[in-house]
């Protein structure tokens, strides 16, 4: 499947001078990696919006969605909050990652190391119809845990 490549102009913030570019790590990667612009320690329990050393301008009707790196949430509880995060369209700052330390032990961040992963993403725009009354379906109003056993 050849899915057409968007093109992302990215301006480098002079932190991020001498980083990588995100960048996919394989061919059959869906996220390109990021990585660090600053050291940080995470102490357990700790956030911090990491820097990335760049801005992006991503194109009308698609958003870049932040996710964690499988790697780090395994070996050192360390995710990302607001998880997927969403970089809109229209944001002009640097990009951020909101990483937070859910392991045991405190965490070095460190400038250069891979934090997470950036996915290109289409939006579907929509709007909310008020209405009376909504179509009945099996599930009903059934809320969590009314599909399992």
């Amino acid at each position: 499947m050849n899915t057409p490549m968007i093109q992302i102009a990215l301006r480098r913030l002079p932190h991020g001078d001498g980083l990588p570019l995100p960048g996919y790590a394989s061919a059959g990667a869906a996220g390109m990696d990021v990585v660090a612009a600053e050291d940080v320690t995470l102490a357990p329990g700790a956030r911090h919006a990491v820097a990335t050393g760049f801005a992006i301008a991503i194109p009308a009707g698609y958003e870049v969605q932040v996710r964690p790196r499988s790697g780090l949430a395994l070996k050192h509880g360390i995710t990302c909050l607001n998880t997927p995060g969403t970089i809109d369209s229209d944001y002009r700052g640097e990009v951020k990652v909101i990483l937070v330390n859910l392991g045991a032990e405190s965490f070095e961040v460190k400038r250069g190391e891979r934090i997470a992963q950036l996915v290109p993403a289409t939006v579907q725009p929509a709007r909310f119809l008020e209405v009376e009354t909504l179509e009945d379906t099996l599930r009903g109003s059934g809320g969590f845990g009314s599909t399992g056993r």
